[in-house]
């Protein structure tokens, strides 16, 4: 059974949005309380999180941040926010969907399973499951990335990004391939996604001068991992 937390200042968006997805067979957690829904997901360790922006206290984006320090699961913004600038801050910072209230609770079910099906996802790689660039190490089998050792946290679509890179280095890698891998298809519109999650990634990788250096852009086109001959 797969867990949601959902975390919300409106009671009755909690509730409703609770028994709907709890008579779909989800376990599911609600918070009121933007700091209680950070330490609850400490806690539960959700396979999807459920967000709201507007909040007393700490606003969505800041919650997002901060879950993102921990957790790779999924997060949904739930909002009322629907200006474009609104929704590339939250997929900036580490949201995987960004929905505008009100919508419609079936097509939010559907969307949570979307991604949670891309999480179970496992592309194997010749007989093992851990991929090794570099000093950079991907477990194909938990979808956890890590460079010397130490975690890189990813969100599940910046995963993907890594995963797809460092399976086709040192090639130029067009938008619309990438597209295609991401969503199962590709139109024009969908740039401007890709480069978001790209750039989301490239902060991730900052840690490090040979992990920053990995992904260069190929202007007009697309990208290309750069991976060095041992």
């Amino acid at each position: 059974m797969a867990t949601i937390l959902m975390i919300d200042d409106d009671a009755e968006v909690l509730e409703i949005n609770r028994k709907f997805l709890c008579g779909e067979g989800f376990q599911v957690y609600i918070e009121s309380d933007p700091l209680q829904g950070i330490e609850q997901a400490k806690k539960t360790n959700p396979d999807c999180i459920l967000l709201d922006i507007m909040m007393p206290g700490l606003d969505g984006y800041q919650v997002c941040e901060s879950l993102r320090r921990f957790t790779s699961a999924p997060i949904i913004f739930l909002t009322g926010k629907d200006a474009e600038d609104d929704k590339i801050t939250g997929l900036t910072l580490g949201a995987d969907d960004y929905i505008v209230k009100p919508y419609s609770l079936r097509e939010l079910k559907v969307r949570i399973d979307v991604l949670l099906r891309r999480m179970q996802r496992i592309q194997p790689l010749q007989d093992s499951h851990l991929l090794t660039v570099q000093n950079l190490s991907i477990d194909q089998l938990t979808h956890k990335a890590f460079y010397k050792g130490t975690e890189i946290v990813l969100a599940n679509r910046e995963y993907e990004v890594l995963l797809y890179f460092a399976t086709h280095p040192n090639q130029d890698i067009t938008f619309e391939e990438l597209g295609n891998a991401l969503f199962g298809s590709y139109q024009e519109a969908d740039r401007r996604s890709i480069m978001v999650n790209v750039s989301r990634l490239r902060k991730k990788m900052n840690i490090d001068f040979e992990l920053e250096k990995m992904i260069e852009t190929v202007w007009s086109k697309g990208y290309k991992f750069i991976v060095k001959n041992s």
